[in-house]
C-alpha cells in the first residue's frame, strides 16, 4: 500500500508540469480519509525539501451541499506555501495553472500558537492577529474536476494559490457570519454568498483547521494564514480575468488572471 501511495503522489506533483490526470480510484476509495492524507503529507514533505515553506492551512469542503455531493460529513485541509501567495491587486500567469477557478473567503492572520486538539472557538477568536478578505485559487490536477473525497484532500485540498487584502481588521466588532460577499470576475458579479457558508462561521472552521491540525501534532502557529472556506461559488477563470472579492464590513482584494508585466 506504501508503494501506492508514493505512486499517487508522484503522479500528482508530476501533473503540476500542466497535465492533468485520471482520478486516483486505484490507489484510494472515494473516502478514504487516511490514506488521502498520507498522500498530500508525502508531497507536503517532499516540497519543504524543496525549499518551499509552509505559511498556513486552507480549509475545504466548509460549505454543506458540497459535502454532501462528495458523500462526506466534514471539511478537509490544505496546506499554504509561501510561493502560492499573490499580491493584492498582484497578476498570476495562466501558464501556471490547468483549469482554475476562483473563491472569495475571509482568511485570518495568527498572533498566537494554538497547540491544543481541544482548541475552542473563543481561544481562537483571542489568538486572531487580524482578518482579511481572500481569494483562493483552487486548481485541480484532476481532469475535468471528476473528483472524490480522497482525490481533493490527496491534491493538497485542490490548492493552487491565494491572494489576501493588503489591510486586515482586527476580530473585535466584525459580523464574520453575516457578512456578504461579492466577487466580480471580468468587470460582472460571478459570485455572492455570506460568511455563514463557512461551517456556519468562519471562525468554526478556523477552530476545526485548530483542533484538527494539533490532534495530527502538527499544530497551527503564531503568524500562520488560514483560509476559512468559501463563502459562495467557485468561477472559472479565463485568461485575461480580473478578479475582486469584496466583504462587507470586512475589506477587499483583487487580482489578474493574465501574464505578469
Amino acid at each position: 500500500m506504501t508503494d501506492g501511495l508514493n505512486h499517487a503522489a508522484r503522479r500528482l506533483r508530476d501533473a503540476y508540469s500542466g497535465r492533468a490526470i485520471a482520478p486516483l480510484r486505484d490507489v484510494l476509495a472515494p473516502t478514504d480519509a487516511d490514506g488521502a492524507y498520507a498522500v498530500q503529507t508525502i508531497n507536503t514533505r517532499f516540497w519543504e525539501a524543496q525549499g518551499r515553506r509552509i505559511v498556513g492551512r486552507k480549509a475545504g469542503l466548509t460549505a454543506k451541499a458540497v459535502q454532501v455531493q462528495l458523500g462526506v460529513d466534514q471539511p478537509d485541509f490544505g496546506v499554504l506555501f509561501a510561493d502560492m501567495q499573490i499580491a493584492d491587486g498582484g497578476s498570476l500567469d495562466p501558464a501556471r495553472t490547468i483549469q482554475p477557478k476562483a473563491e472569495a473567503e475571509i482568511a485570518f492572520v495568527l498572533g498566537a500558537d494554538l497547540p491544543a486538539a481541544d482548541t475552542s472557538v473563543e481561544e481562537v477568536a483571542a489568538a486572531v492577529a487580524s482578518v482579511h478578505a481572500a481569494i483562493e485559487i483552487v486548481d485541480s490536477r484532476i481532469a475535468d474536476w471528476k473528483i472524490t473525497f480522497a482525490d481533493t484532500v490527496a491534491d493538497n485540498g485542490s490548492s493552487a494559490f491565494f491572494v489576501i487584502s493588503e489591510a486586515g481588521l482586527p476580530l473585535a466588532g466584525l459580523d464574520l457570519e453575516g457578512a456578504a460577499m461579492e466577487m466580480d470576475v471580468g468587470g460582472k458579479t460571478a459570485s455572492t454568498g455570506l460568511g455563514a457558508a463557512a461551517l456556519g462561521n468562519p471562525m468554526n472552521a478556523a477552530a476545526w483547521l485548530a483542533q484538527t491540525l494539533a490532534a495530527r501534532g502538527e499544530p497551527l502557529k503564531a503568524g500562520d494564514i488560514l483560509l476559512a472556506g468559501a463563502l459562495g461559488p467557485m468561477v472559472a477563470l479565463t485568461p485575461g480575468d480580473h478578479v475582486e472579492a469584496r466583504i462587507a464590513g470586512i475589506g477587499s482584494c483583487s487580482f489578474t488572471y493574465g501574464p505578469v508585466r
